[in-house]
């Protein structure tokens, strides 16, 4: 038999299936056996229903008398009456289709329908079992579409609040001021919190609609353990949190940023000094066009000179502290030795020369230097970056700012 519209729930055609009074009256006065018939088999076969606080399994007891007493209804008269899922459930509060899932109402609904097909030869007069046996099949299955619908419709409500919240966290992380409520705003959406954070960020190739941003976070929460999603006009944020390396697993995401670069912020403890990665990649976003080519993606560590020149103060700090303090920590002539050898356009028999030493020893103080700060001088870019290094540290000791 064909449905009619959903947004009703009333069958068309169906006044064959009308009871009669006798078979209507019999289903009211047994409307209380069924109930309890129903709560009893749930009890018996479900251990999902047992599980449940006293709370919710009486809120469920309710959904159960409710669809007896709209089965009697449209059993009495099929035009007018109605198997809309949303007409039953509403005895009990929409926080209930959180407690049960989808599985569970559709076992919930099977087992009302064999209850009362299990007493349909005991409440239907001679003659009427066959017809009432048929109503209540026709009935169960408009029931299991109906809350099919019910479950989907507070699956997109959640999903599009879901949305809405994980773009006010992406834009309080942004701004750099978490507030007391981000973790369990975060938790909320699923966050476990554990391991490191980074934040990417990179351009859309045009409007990303919902189901592209669905897409695009089933993606991120593939790759990584936690992620979050913001979209912000053509730009594209996306946070990652968990164990293992989530360098390589932000590396995954990168198709599906738009054309241009694509940075990665550095790794940072914790979701709630994901603030600093989110600074650094959005400020390499920026510095990046002075670097034609950088790779895609791009570090945000490794545009750190260019940084510096737009007056990232972050940056700023970076070079001092992880570049040019650990050489002048160890001491010796490695600073000096850098300097010669960057000045003398990166000769090594010219360094030599300047300092009268062997070229040999240039080469093993370049090394030194290399695995000291992580930035191999005999490079171009790499030695661009310790030069600028040292020009900053150099002003600093001159003007006597402290680090």
């Amino acid at each position: 038999m064909a449905r009619s519209q959903e947004s009703t729930g009333h069958l068309s055609g169906g006044a064959h299936l009308a009871g009669s009074a006798q078979t209507v009256r019999r289903l009211r006065t047994g409307s209380d056996l069924l109930t309890s018939a129903a709560l009893r088999r749930l009890d018996a076969d479900l251990a999902w229903y047992r599980a449940l606080p006293a709370e919710d399994r009486s809120w469920i007891g309710l959904v159960a008398q409710a669809g007896i007493a709209n089965f009697i209804s449209w059993y009495e008269k099929p035009d007018s009456g109605s198997f809309n899922a949303a007409e039953i459930f509403r005895a009990a509060p929409p926080e209930l289709t959180r407690s049960i899932s989808l599985q569970h109402t559709l076992q919930l609904v099977r087992i009302v329908v064999e209850t009362v097909e299990e007493h349909a030869e005991q409440l239907a007069p001679a003659g009427q079992y066959a017809q009432l046996r048929e109503a209540v099949l026709i009935y169960s299955r408009e029931v299991a579409f109906s809350a099919a619908e019910v479950y989907a419709r507070a699956a997109e409500t959640r999903g599009a609040w879901d949305a809405r919240l994980e773009a006010l966290v992406v834009d309080s992380l942004l701004r750099g001021d978490p507030d007391d409520s981000l973790h369990s705003r975060v938790a909320a959406l699923g966050w476990a919190g554990s391991g490191n954070t980074l934040v990417m960020v990179g351009t859309t190739d045009g409007p990303i609609d919902d189901v592209r941003a669905a897409d695009l976070r089933r993606a991120a929460r593939r790759a990584a353990q936690d992620a979050l999603v913001g979209i912000q006009g053509d730009r594209l944020i996306v946070v990652l949190g968990g164990p293992g390396n989530l360098r390589e697993q932000a590396e995954t995401l990168v198709n599906r940023f738009g054309p241009g670069p694509v940075v990665i912020g550095p790794l940072v403890g914790e979701l709630a000094d994901a603030g600093r990665s989110a600074r650094a990649a959005l400020s390499t976003l920026h510095a990046v066009h002075a670097w034609p080519a950088a790779p895609r993606p791009v570090m945000a560590d490794e545009l750190l000179p260019e940084r510096v020149l737009m007056g990232d103060p972050d940056a700023h700090r970076t070079m001092l502290s992880d570049v040019y303090a650990p050489l002048l920590a160890v001491g010796g002539p490695l600073l000096e030795t850098l300097s010669a050898y960057l000045n003398e356009g990166r000769s090594l028999e010219a360094t030599a020369r300047q300092l009268y030493v062997h070229p040999n020893t240039v080469r093993y103080r370049l090394r030194r230097i290399s695995t000291i700060t992580g930035w191999d001088p005999t490079d171009a870019r790499e030695g661009f970056v310790l030069q600028i290094a040292i020009a900053l540290g150099r002003l600093d000791d001159s003007t006597g700012t402290a680090r």
